[in-house]
């Protein structure tokens, strides 16, 4: 087994030919990752699997980082530290419900960490939303990841209803 590994410019979508498996960013979604140095896949001996571009535990992690990322951006002061603290908890923990629930036992286990995704990304919109109000300057980078926040919500509904 191989890991192939490349330095990624994200500044517009790229694709890559890699051993018989495409790769689409989206810079869009993450414009402040400029360079990412990142293993895509990993080469097998079988060809015919499919690869998803985008698969779901990595656009958690992604929105994750992307999080964390932004509550650095907030200024302290009493206010905006407790936005920082929520938005921070439940953006992060939208990813980790997820992996919680692809290792679920049952499909009681995973319906019920499908539904935390559903309500962490919903409190996660209420939290950007807050933290826009609150920082005008920040407004434009917290509907960017509002927009992601409820694709994800969309997602995890739909993934919760389906179950």
């Amino acid at each position: 087994m191989k890991i192939q590994r490349s330095t990624i410019n994200i500044q517009e979508s790229i694709k890559l030919q890699a051993s018989r498996k495409r790769v689409t960013l989206n810079a869009k979604k993450y414009p402040e990752a400029i360079w990412v140095d990142c293993a895509f896949h990993e080469e097998t001996d079988n060809h015919n699997t499919s690869y998803h571009a985008f698969d779901l535990e990595q656009r958690t992690a992604k929105f994750g980082e992307a999080i964390v990322r932004f509550s650095k951006k907030v200024p302290r002061d009493p206010a905006n530290d407790r936005l920082i603290n929520q938005i921070v908890g439940c953006g992060t923990s939208i990813g980790a419900n997820y992996l919680e629930a692809s290792e679920g036992m049952s499909k009681k286990d995973f319906k019920f960490s499908i539904c935390r995704c559903v309500k962490e990304a919903k409190e996660t919109k209420y939290f950007l939303r807050m933290i826009a109000a609150s920082e005008p300057p920040l407004a434009q980078e917290a509907r960017d990841l509002y927009r992601e926040a409820h694709e994800l919500h969309m997602i995890f509904a739909a993934i919760f209803r389906k179950k």
